[in-house]
């Protein structure tokens, strides 16, 4: 008996890609991928929920190393509610699980928006992801040092003179809110780059830009650091800036691989007459112009044939 081999019809994303999908076919194919994507997120909601107590010593460090904190059973916190301890170790939780399941709801969601894109749209978004993770990270690390070496200060300088035990939904709040704030603040030359890698801006354009930038790293600093002393703020924005200044060059280099600024009439000012050659040639006189011939007179049309004429038994 003579095997024979079936062959695979094209794949989703080919279909995708080619647009043979129907609406019906998109959104099912959404709602798949957002279930898988759920199931990820739970998955790591449950290990974030075993971890809760591990992560919460790491976020609690910072407080825990004041004098204040110290109490009886070592590092104490006041609770205000009944519920509250029950409901931190959710939040903690559900941040770890968005964490923890980020590949498998990032990998759904790229599945989903890939086949809209090019080969070579895709390829730069593989790299602004893979460059945007340790950027986050290493804002996350800032800030945990921030509020590191200005937690004291600023309990030391409130109106009671003297660091007190925190609220302790509050406080992981704060820290969390910081870790977010200093990571966004990290992609801001992922920014930049997508605009000068899209022919938006040129790098040349976005150096022009350095005070400006500068400026507002600085005011951006002097908002997000909770530290009013100037060591939050000015590390905070030396990093932005540093970060500034890289993208300026990545940006730089991409320009002279892609010839922008070198242009034809790049060169050339704009009041400036273009040097072209003087080919004029004197104007003679015009050339007598014969009278039109008469159009003929058009044929009649015949008269279409009957409707149950114009086609025979086989058509």
């Amino acid at each position: 008996m003579a095997l024979t081999l079936r062959r695979r019809g094209p794949s989703t994303f080919e279909r995708a890609s080619d647009g043979s999908m129907t609406l019906i076919e998109h959104v099912r194919e959404l709602r798949n991928r957002l279930f898988w994507a759920s199931l990820g997120i739970v998955a790591g909601l449950i290990v974030g929920f075993v971890i809760s107590h591990w992560a919460f010593d790491i976020l609690s460090a910072p407080y825990c190393a004041l004098p204040s904190s110290k109490g009886a059973h070592g590092c104490e916190f006041i609770t205000l509610g009944v519920t509250d301890q029950l409901v931190l170790r959710l939040k903690i939780a559900l941040w770890l699980g968005l964490l923890l399941g980020a590949p498998v709801w990032l990998y759904q969601l790229w599945a989903f928006v890939a086949p809209g894109l090019h080969r070579h749209e895709r390829k730069w978004a593989y790299i602004f992801v893979a460059i945007s993770v340790p950027l986050f990270a290493a804002g996350a690390v800032l800030a945990y040092s921030v509020v590191g070496h200005s937690l004291s200060f600023i309990m030391e300088a409130g109106v009671l003179g003297a660091p007190t035990k925190l609220e302790v939904t509050s406080y992981i709040g704060f820290v969390m809110n910081m870790i977010l704030l200093f990571g966004a603040a990290f992609e801001f030359p992922l920014v930049l780059l997508m605009l000068n890698f899209t022919g938006v801006v040129t790098g040349r354009k976005l150096l022009s830009w350095w005070r400006i930038v500068v400026f507002l790293s600085f005011g951006f600093a002097a908002i997000a650091t909770p530290d009013p002393g100037p060591f939050g703020m000015t590390l905070l924005a030396a990093c932005m800036s540093l970060l500034y200044f890289l993208a300026v060059g990545v940006a730089i280099l991409n320009d002279r691989r892609r010839g922008r600024g070198r242009e034809m009439y790049a060169d050339l000012d704009d009041d400036e007459i273009s040097a072209l050659a003087d080919d004029r040639q004197p104007v003679g006189a015009a050339d007598r112009i014969e009278a039109p011939a008469p159009i003929d007179t058009p044929a009649p049309v015949d008269k279409p044939l009957p409707l149950e004429g114009r086609y025979d038994d086989m058509t």
